[in-house]
């Protein structure tokens, strides 16, 4: 992990099924240690749908990182990463689909989501979730 200041927080997962149970105990934590429990349950849930995408979808290491910007108004930043270029596509799940919903998870629960180009390959899918007073 990686910690800088206070305000950031990274991990790099390998891309096996410990994961994302992994990935929620991180977060879980660090969320714990800056004083935003009220936050804990809805980021790992969807840290735990993202990381889950990346295990189906990309193959080699996946980032989750932490960003708690003081000049941004309150604003919790998730982004998790991973060395598939593709950007995820959200779509409509039918009823009796057992997968396809993560994305409008995040979508629906953050307060703004997106994706970008990776640093040097991959992507990054990100959300943002407004950090109560």
């Amino acid at each position: 992990m990686i910690d800088s200041e206070g305000g950031c927080a990274e991990w790099t997962f390998p891309a096996e099924a410990g994961a994302v149970r992994a990935a929620r105990a991180a977060v879980r934590g660090r969320l714990r240690d800056w004083g935003l429990d009220s936050l804990a349950d809805i980021t790992a849930l969807l840290v735990s749908e993202l990381v889950t995408n990346s295990l189906r979808h990309a193959t080699g290491p996946i980032g989750v990182r932490l960003v708690r910007p003081v000049g941004l108004g309150g604003v919790l930043l998730v982004e998790v990463s991973d060395p598939l270029p593709d950007p995820p596509l959200e779509r409509i799940a039918a009823p009796e689909d057992e997968s396809g919903r993560g994305l409008q998870l995040v979508a629906h629960s953050s307060r703004r989501w997106g994706t970008r180009p990776g640093r040097n390959t991959g992507k990054t899918v990100w959300f943002e979730l407004a950090v109560p007073k």
